[in-house]
């Protein structure tokens, strides 16, 4: 199996690097949106729909919604035409905000899983509400994500993308090595309290990397920003490991190990990208604050 993980995440990684520093803006959404597109079928699946129909139904909805949020501003275009106010033209901005809604549910989702434990087993869910919430949480990724390579770079991307998996790859082998106290057993029996502090040591070289990497690209650097900096990697980490979780409980109230089994060692899509969901919009929201304070 560790085999299988490594030779995969040997071939995605270097295309996945190249997707970042290389491909336009344009592409690198309809590739990302590809991917989570791949993840929404997935989820489908974990939601308890079966027949193709609904489920190619759910993606239409997601890929509808992927498109309007992307021609935002010709929407914008479009309601000042209709309704004779350009004004409406400068709340472009307004789209940045929509951060807030994703920060909270993952923030939520984290103080549940630390308080309820077993007891977030036992809540029954409609179909629809989970449909719902995959909708919701896969939209963000997208969004943000492609946003985060659209405003502030390739580098400031590849960084984020480095952090969680610096920290996945930490929490594992430490856990394997070190690991004796389960951190959510009836949720993730495999995931201990020593493989998370393993995850947010990760998390803290990162960040002390990020900072010489700003200080030998830009020069000196506020200590304000270094720190900020810092809080926002362990944060973006410590909220991933909940995302796992997350993902790791819808999965087991299916009864099901993995998501699908489209990547040979690491099942499927969600399997290798549920705390990427989760970070993305806590590291954007982080990132869109410290630009604000030092701009």
């Amino acid at each position: 199996m560790l085999r299988q993980r490594i030779i995969t995440a040997s071939i995605l990684a270097p295309l996945i690097v190249l997707a970042v520093f290389y491909l336009s803006v344009e592409y690198f959404a309809l590739l990302w949106g590809f991917v989570i597109l791949l993840s929404g079928w997935e989820w489908s699946g974990l939601s308890g729909l079966k027949k193709p129909v609904p489920r190619v139904l759910f993606l239409a909805v997601l890929a509808f919604s992927m498109a309007f949020f992307y021609q935002w501003t010709v929407f914008l275009d479009f309601l000042s035409t209709v309704f004779n106010f350009p004004e409406i033209k400068k709340q472009s901005g307004l789209l940045e905000w929509t951060v807030l809604p994703p920060i909270v549910w993952w923030i939520f989702v984290m103080v549940l899983i630390r308080n309820a434990g077993p007891a977030a087993l036992r809540l029954e869910i409609k179909k629809r509400y989970t449909l719902l919430i995959g909708w919701f949480i896969l939209l963000s990724a997208w969004m943000f994500l492609y946003r985060l390579r659209a405003f502030y770079g390739s580098e400031m991307t590849m960084y984020f993308l480095l952090l969680i998996w610096a920290a996945d790859i930490a929490a594992y082998f430490t856990g394997k090595k070190f690991g004796k106290t389960q951190l959510a057993p009836e949720i993730s029996p495999g995931k201990t309290v020593e493989g998370f502090y393993g995850a947010m040591a990760a998390a803290l070289l990162s960040a002390i990397g990020l900072n010489l990497y700003l200080q030998l690209m830009y020069g000196q650097i506020a200590l304000v920003t270094a720190l900020n900096f810092t809080v926002l990697s362990l944060f973006t980490v410590m909220v991933s490991v909940y995302g796992d979780l997350f993902i790791s409980m819808v999965k087991r109230k299916r009864g099901v190990k993995d998501s699908g089994s489209l990547l040979p060692g690491h099942g499927g899509f969600l399997d290798r990208l549920d705390s990427l969901i989760a970070a993305i919009p806590i590291f954007y929201g982080g990132i869109l604050m410290i630009y604000l304070t030092v701009s």
